[in-house]
């Protein structure tokens, strides 16, 4: 409603918003003052006969006091300046006061001296309320459209800025599980042609499937399984892997490519130098809009490098990043590093 309100607003042309703005004006003095003796008609021939002075100190204001120094912050000069504006002003009314309005309707006064300060400075203050107004109503204008300008550039940085972390997903992904299929190549596995097919299905899904802000969450975990079936024909017996759902993951949608590298992390980082007893274990449930993810992985007694760049790898960093983004004030994620394993827990509130 308001953004049609808004480009309503937009479509009315300048001058026919300056003729309304003058036309309100009038009016609410002319009711006014005219209620006090029932001669609307006079009240109204006051404030056409006054208008001159006010459209002159109005739109010096608006168009070049308020451009060159208010806007640029030079505060003292603008004041000064709309003092100085105001006087001037002020001695106009007083003019038109003693040439026009008193020959007009008041000829029994007689001639009045026109250098008169007090009745000069009294003129100014008939003057300011309706540069003050305007002024106030064209700098709200500025700064409502300074916010909103800076609201889509705020906007279109963030967008830029997740387009490039989830670009950095894929070939960052698509480097390990080709790394994946060449140690299998080397060894002559039968197990080559499989991963090519299960390959083409995680490439289908990243390059077509999840190019949205949002993608059911079947959708990820499904992503997951093709994954861990790629790294169980990898490691054969030498790694125990477990996957968990519970909850009622088709209603719910998740950004793509989220939980995919902290699982990726658990292998690349994890359990790769391992031979012996290495496992992982995955836990996602879904409960009340709350996701509760659990990866926990074996690692080896002593820290190689590898293991040292699971705090710092490209895909930890990346989803950190695109968490604080996405999802400001509606995740935790912890990381617990112990002799023995790496225990990640995301909570995370996800949409229907």
């Amino acid at each position: 409603m308001q953004d049609k309100l808004t480009q309503y607003y937009k479509r009315i042309p300048r001058v026919t918003k300056h003729l309304l703005f003058w036309l309100v004006f009038v009016a609410f003095y002319t009711l006014l003052y005219g209620s006090f003796n029932e001669d609307y008609l006079f009240q109204l021939k006051m404030q056409l006969i006054y208008l001159p002075e006010k459209l002159i100190a109005t739109y010096i204001t608006l168009y070049w006091l308020l451009p060159r120094f208010l806007l640029k912050e030079k505060y003292l000069t603008f004041f000064s300046l709309l003092i100085v504006l105001l006087l001037l002003s002020g001695i106009l009314h007083w003019a038109v006061t003693i040439y026009i309005e008193i020959p007009l309707y008041y000829p029994e006064e007689g001639s009045i001296k026109f250098w008169y300060p007090n009745k000069i400075l009294k003129s100014a203050t008939y003057i300011y309320p309706v540069v003050v107004l305007a002024t106030l109503i064209k700098f709200f204008k500025h700064w409502y459209n300074y916010q909103a300008a800076t609201q889509i550039l705020a906007q279109e940085k963030l967008q830029a800025e997740l387009k490039f972390l989830r670009a950095q997903v894929h070939p960052h992904f698509l480097f390990n599980t080709l790394n994946n299929l060449y140690a299998l190549t080397l060894k002559k596995s039968d197990s080559a042609p499989t991963i090519v097919l299960k390959l083409s299905d995680l490439l289908n899904y990243m390059l077509y499937e999840c190019n949205t802000d949002r993608v059911p969450l079947s959708k990820e975990i499904e992503l997951l399984e093709n994954y861990l079936s790629l790294e169980k024909l990898r490691y054969g017996d030498h790694l125990d892997i477990v996957f968990n759902v519970k909850g009622d993951v088709d209603q719910h949608v998740i950004a793509p490519m989220l939980i995919l590298p902290f699982v990726e992390n658990s292998f690349k980082h994890g359990v790769s130098g391992e031979t012996d007893e290495a496992w992982v274990s995955i836990d996602l449930n879904i409960k009340d809009g709350l996701m509760t993810l659990k990866v926990d992985n074996s690692k080896s007694g002593l820290e190689t490098k590898d293991e040292q760049q699971y705090k710092e790898g490209i895909g930890l960093n990346n989803v950190k990043r695109r968490l604080e983004l996405l999802y400001p004030d509606r995740y935790d994620l912890k990381i617990m590093d112990t002799d023995e394993s790496y225990l990640v827990v995301l909570k995370l509130e996800i949409e229907e």
